[in-house]
């Protein structure tokens, strides 16, 4: 369920990105780079922000198995 969750709110936050810099301001890419950057750090070092505010949240994290697919 946290990965579900994950990919909305990066998936929204790109879309919001490219709506704003074409409709508001170009400087608003820079939400851009900073949400591709923050992707690249978590990669390497297995936390992320995002998801630690989540899991604060109440969002389940997936089981090892695959028992439930």
């Amino acid at each position: 369920m946290l990965n579900t969750y994950f990919r909305v709110i990066v998936g929204f936050m790109v879309l919001l990105m490219v709506a704003l810099s074409y409709y508001v301001s170009i400087n608003w890419l820079w939400f851009g780079v900073f949400i591709g950057l923050n992707m690249i750090q978590s990669a390497f070092t297995k936390w992320c922000l995002l998801e630690t505010i989540l899991v604060k949240l109440g969002v389940k994290k997936e089981s090892a198995s695959c028992s439930s697919c």
